[in-house]
């Protein structure tokens, strides 16, 4: 599973494949030409890990491998990002027994997948709340807020549609209409970084942005 970038650099240029295919769809124009930097990254991490004695056996290296990633991977670390995926197990340090605890700390290098959103990415995301005040998207483990005053001005909050949703009308096609489920391009105008979790404000009120069909 190891990928071919070098390790602390990004590995997937943000926006070009999947605003590249957008582009086809026809409904938020053609790609963006200036693209952000890429919101993922091959990074080197070390984590502590707690094990008791009665774990101790000749697996126990599989063992810390195994609760590595269960305790690792989808994590959220407001300095790295999310973890998705760890892809190589670098070193398992000796034991250190914790006094009085009865367990035993190993300290343990990997290297891994994160993914850290930046001020002026553009993201493809699912709404999965809407109401008057705006609407919440979600890209993959990160969940971005998207205000009523960052829609378009000509699309208004229709209260009386179910599910509610805000409706853009259109003269000769179809109203456009973002509701739950809908996939949504957005720019993203703002973060906050806490120890455990990454918040997001968002945007679809510029060029190429809003719905996708």
């Amino acid at each position: 599973r190891k990928p071919s970038a070098e390790r602390g650099r990004p590995i997937v240029r943000d926006g070009s494949a999947a605003l590249l295919a957008a582009s086809r769809s026809g409904c938020v124009g053609p790609a963006v030409a200036r693209l952000p930097p890429s919101m993922f990254f091959h990074i080197e991490l070390e984590r502590e890990l707690l094990l008791y004695p009665r774990h101790f056996g000749p697996d126990i290296r599989d063992l810390l491998q195994r609760k590595l990633i269960e305790k690792v991977e989808g994590s959220c670390s407001g300095r790295h990002g999310f973890i998705i995926c760890v892809t190589e197990i670098l070193k398992t340090g000796q034991g250190r027994i914790r006094e009085g605890a009865g367990v035993v700390t190993f300290p343990m290098k990997f290297t891994a997948i994160v993914f850290r959103p930046f001020k002026g990415e553009v993201l493809d995301a699912i709404v999965t709340v809407v109401n008057k005040m705006g609407f919440f998207a979600e890209v993959g483990p990160l969940q971005v807020f998207v205000s009523r005053y960052q829609v378009p001005k000509d699309m208004k909050f229709d209260d009386k549609s179910n599910p509610v949703s805000y409706v853009q009308n259109n003269l000769d096609d179809q109203p456009i209409r973002v509701t739950r489920d809908s996939e949504v391009r957005l720019r993203v105008i703002g973060t906050h970084f806490d120890a455990s979790e990454i918040r997001a404000i968002g945007t679809i009120k510029d060029h190429y942005l809003g719905l996708i069909c």
